[in-house]
C-alpha cells in the first residue's frame, strides 16, 4: 500500500480533490434531485437558511431572522446586508422572489429554464411579497410544518438572477451563488472545478480550491484514493471500509442519516400489482443477509418508509419483514405467479445506492429461490434516473432505489402519494395509491404540533408497511473516507459535503 507521504505528493496543498459517485446532472439547485450534485452545490450556494452543523436543525443563513404567523400560514424573513452573488450582483429580496417565482410561476418568464422536479417542497407558498430590500414573505395557502426544513434542503439554495437571465436553460453549466466556493469550470465527465470566495460573509475559507472528479466505478476511486489522486472520497464500498481503517494514511468517517434502500415495485401491472406477491417479495429477500455480507455492517435493515434517524418521527414498534422463503414461496403460488418472470432495473451507482450491483444480483438470487425469475438490467446512474422516474409501467417490475431526506414528510409525499405519480410530477414510479395514507401525509404537514405529525406518521408507516408497495431493505450509516493532510472535515446527518471549514496544508 501507498504511504501517506506517497499521496501527499500526488494533490497540491490547499486543493482539495474529492471522488464523487457520479457525473452531475446540473448544478442548478433548482433543477436536480441527486445528493451527488447536492454535495457540490452546496458549497456554491447558500439558502436563506441552513442545517446546523451535526444536526438538522435549522439556523440562520442568507436570512438571520424569520417569524411565523400565528396560524402558520406567513413566513417572514429577516435578509443578510451586504451580500452579493459571485458575479456582483446583490442579494436582495427581489432576488429570493425571482428564485421561489421561476419554480413555482408557470407564468414566469424565467419558468421554461427547468424543469424542476422537487418544487414539490414549496408548493404551499402561493406568494412571495417584498416588503423591503432586505425583507421577504412567504404567504401559504395552509400550514405546513416542513417548510423550514425544505429551504435548507439544497432545492432552496439561492441562484443569481443575473446567471439564470444570461444563460437561460444552460444555467446548470454556469452556476452562480452567493457561497463560500465560485464556480471556475466543469469539464465534462473529468471534474467541477470551484475556488475561494474570498469575500464570503461567513468568513473565508481556508481551501485554495476544490475539484470534485467524477469515478462512476468504485474499484476505480478506491484505487485513486489509494494512489493520492484523490484526497477524498464518498460512499467508500464496504469491501474496502476495513483497508481504509486499517492505515494511519487515511481517516474514515461515519454518520447516521435519514436514508432509505428500498426496491420500487410496479403496482399498475405484472406480478407486483398484486399484494401477495410484494409482500412475499419482502420474505423473499435476505435483508439481514445483505446488511452484514454485502454491506459488511455499514447499514441497518429497513423496517419501512421512514428511517430511525428521524426518531420523533419512526415507528418502532414495527419489526422489519423477517427472511422466511418458505411463507413467500407459498405466497407466490396462492398469486399465481409460480415462474414468473420480472424485469429488474439496477444502477452501477448513485447517491446512497450503496453496492448495488452486488445487492441486485443477491436479490435476484433470493427471489428465484422463490419462484420470482427477475432478469437484471443494468444502467449508469443518470441513465437509470431517466428510466425510473418517469414511472416503471411498460418498463420493468421493479428497480432499486435509495432517499436520503431532511423530513418525514419528503420521502413518502414525493413517492408514496396517489397524487405523486409521475405524470403529476412526483416520485411515484411503482403507481401506489391508499386514500387513508394520502389523508396521513396531508394531515401531517398541516400540523404543527410534532407530536400529533408523529402519530400520523407513525399510522401511515403501519399501513404502507402492510401494503408492501417497496421492498424495505437498509438504512446505510453513511462513509467517508480523506488523506490523513485533510483536517476540520466532517459527515453531516444531512447527507450534505460541507468543505467550507475544511483544510489541506
Amino acid at each position: 500500500m501507498l504511504a501517506g507521504g506517497t499521496a501527499a505528493a500526488q494533490t497540491p496543498p490547499n486543493v482539495l480533490v474529492v471522488g464523487q459517485i457520479a457525473e452531475p446532472k446540473s448544478l442548478d439547485p433548482a433543477a436536480v434531485t441527486a445528493v451527488n450534485d447536492f454535495r457540490i452545490l452546496v458549497n456554491v450556494y447558500d439558502g436563506l437558511v441552513r442545517y446546523k452543523s451535526g444536526t438538522l436543525q435549522v439556523e440562520p443563513a442568507l436570512a438571520t431572522s424569520w417569524e411565523i404567523s400565528e396560524d402558520g400560514t406567513v413566513y417572514t424573513f429577516k435578509l443578510r446586508e451586504g451580500v452579493t452573488f459571485h458575479d456582483g450582483t446583490p442579494f436582495n429580496a427581489e432576488a429570493v422572489k425571482f428564485n421561489f417565482e421561476r419554480m413555482l410561476n408557470e407564468d414566469h418568464p424565467y419558468h421554461d429554464t427547468g424543469p424542476f422536479p422537487l418544487s414539490f417542497f414549496f408548493n404551499a407558498i402561493k406568494e412571495t411579497k417584498v416588503l423591503g430590500e432586505h425583507e421577504v414573505q412567504f404567504r401559504l395557502d395552509e400550514p405546513y410544518a416542513p417548510l423550514l426544513s425544505n429551504l435548507a434542503y439544497p432545492t432552496g439554495l439561492m441562484i443569481s438572477p443575473a446567471a439564470v437571465k444570461e444563460h437561460g436553460k444552460d444555467v446548470g453549466r454556469h452556476p452562480v451563488g452567493t457561497g463560500p466556493f465560485k464556480f471556475v469550470e466543469w469539464e465534462s465527465n473529468r471534474k467541477v472545478v470551484a475556488e475561494k470566495n474570498g469575500d464570503y460573509w461567513d468568513g473565508a475559507p481556508d481551501l485554495q480550491a476544490v475539484v470534485f472528479r467524477p469515478i462512476t466505478d468504485a474499484n476505480t476511486r478506491v484505487t485513486e484514493m489509494l494512489s493520492g489522486g484523490i484526497d477524498m472520497m464518498v460512499e467508500v464500498p464496504p469491501d474496502n471500509v476495513a483497508t481504509f481503517q486499517n492505515d494511519p494514511s487515511f481517516q474514515v468517517f461515519e454518520q447516521a442519516g435519514p436514508h432509505v434502500w428500498f426496491l420500487i415495485l410496479n403496482l399498475k401491472e405484472g406480478p407486483f400489482a398484486d399484494k401477495r406477491v410484494r409482500q412475499a417479495a419482502n420474505y423473499a429477500i435476505n435483508k439481514k443477509a445483505l446488511v452484514e455480507d454485502v454491506l459488511q455492517g455499514t447499514a441497518t435493515v429497513a423496517n419501512g418508509p421512514t428511517p430511525a434517524a428521524f426518531a420523533w418521527a419512526h415507528n418502532d414498534g414495527i419489526e422489519p419483514y423477517p427472511y422466511d422463503p418458505e411463507k413467500a414461496r407459498k405466497l407466490i403460488e396462492e398469486a399465481g405467479y409460480d415462474g414468473a418472470e420480472v424485469t429488474f432495473y439496477v444502477t452501477e451507482g448513485g447517491s446512497g445506492m450503496l453496492d448495488p450491483v452486488a445487492m441486485g444480483t443477491a436479490i435476484q438470487a433470493d427471489l428465484a429461490a422463490v419462484g420470482l425469475n427477475a432478469k437484471i438490467e443494468t444502467y449508469e446512474w443518470n441513465t437509470f434516473l431517466g428510466k425510473v422516474n418517469p414511472g416503471l409501467e411498460g418498463k420493468a417490475d421493479m428497480a432499486e432505489m435509495a432517499w436520503m431526506t431532511n423530513d418525514p414528510d419528503t420521502l413518502p409525499f414525493l413517492a408514496l402519494r396517489s397524487d405523486a405519480f409521475p405524470d403529476n410530477g412526483g416520485f411515484n414510479s411503482g403507481y401506489y395509491a391508499n386514500p387513508k395514507v394520502d389523508e396521513l401525509l396531508e394531515a401531517a404537514r398541516r400540523s404543527t404540533d410534532q407530536d400529533e405529525r408523529a402519530k400520523l406518521y407513525k399510522e401511515m408507516q403501519e399501513i404502507v408497511h402492510e401494503d408492501a408497495p417497496w421492498v424495505f431493505v437498509a438504512n446505510w450509516k453513511q462513509n467517508a473516507v480523506a488523506s490523513e493532510r485533510v483536517k476540520g472535515f466532517q459527515l453531516e446527518p444531512s447527507f450534505l459535503l460541507l468543505l467550507d471549514g475544511v483544510s489541506k496544508p
